[in-house]
């Protein structure tokens, strides 16, 4: 038996195109998470057009094709940049060196899997050498938003057992302050080497990449005893596909294109709330 999950923005998610696609897929009734926003319904089966049925409806709604067991996840495995916060911390540091433009351009074909991470990450970090390391503060208080729906969905996770992972190929000064805004039980991720009060335009070896991020996966999951088809991952890089390949459940957000063609489930519409819906929790279900 099969879920296919629909997510909307709030407000956005028309009934008419839940029963549309719940009478061509020959579906069960429909089941509401959230009113205009989240809804779902059984299947036997998955239908053979579904990517043409997902294409149709892209511009409305994500629609996602889930088992319908084991869907409650036990772990959280996330991604930082660009997924629990809307910024990618190495671009707001270059834009305070006077370089945004150039390592912007870096940023955007690394994370869509067009450049080397390892590479990347030296390359622009060494553009950011002489930086004071009080920039590392100023950026983190004027630049850096969080993505909607992260609490609910931590706050959601911890209530029912969950334990939450922020796994970054950023940096350890911005991971920390993250994690402890939203509740993350641990976080990994590159360090600055900073001395004499200035970056040096050096990140610390090894790099925490692609590897590093299933490395986590296993690690993690070993030590707190669990599978990782209990762990939903949540990344929009090319340097998340190895660990959302390897989640119960791998949810590409907002994510680069060559990202969203890889992964197994897509969220383009909502926020951190549909990793919520996706395990079958309804909006009255949400802590916090």
């Amino acid at each position: 038996m099969l879920i296919a999950s629909l997510i909307a923005k709030p407000g956005k998610l028309d009934p008419a195109l839940v029963d549309s696609l719940r009478n061509a897929c020959g579906g069960g009734d429909a089941s509401w998470l959230s009113p205009d926003e989240a809804a779902e319904f059984t299947l036997e089966r998955a239908p053979s057009n579904i990517e043409d049925l997902r294409a149709a409806v892209a511009d409305q709604a994500d629609l996602n094709l889930l088992p319908a067991q084991g869907r409650r996840k036990k772990m959280l495995l996330a991604d930082m940049d660009s997924t629990m916060i809307q910024q990618e911390c190495i671009d707001e540091l270059a834009e305070e060196a006077g370089v945004g433009a150039h390592v912007k351009d870096i940023t955007a074909r690394a994370m869509n899997g067009e450049l080397d991470f390892d590479g990347a990450l030296k390359e622009r970090v060494a553009l950011l050498k002489g930086l004071p390391e009080t920039v590392i503060d100023r950026v983190m208080e004027t630049r850096i938003t969080l993505m909607p729906g992260g609490k609910a969905l931590l706050d959601t996770m911890h209530a029912n057992g969950g334990y939450c992972a922020l796994v970054s190929g950023g940096f350890t000064a911005f991971t920390a302050r993250v994690s402890a805004l939203l509740g993350f039980d641990e976080n990994r991720a590159n360090t600055l080497i900073i001395k004499e009060g200035e970056l040096t335009g050096e990140v610390g070896l090894p790099i925490l990449g692609r590897q590093a991020k299933v490395d986590a996966l296993e690690q993690i999951t070993e030590r707190l005893g669990i599978s990782e088809e209990d762990v939903i991952a949540v990344g929009d890089g090319a340097n998340d596909l190895g660990m959302l390949g390897r989640a119960g459940f791998g949810v590409a957000l907002h994510a680069k294109p060559s990202v969203q063609e890889q992964a197994q489930l897509r969220v383009n519409h909502g926020d951190l709330t549909a990793l919520l819906y996706l395990q079958g929790y309804a909006k009255g279900d949400f802590a916090g």
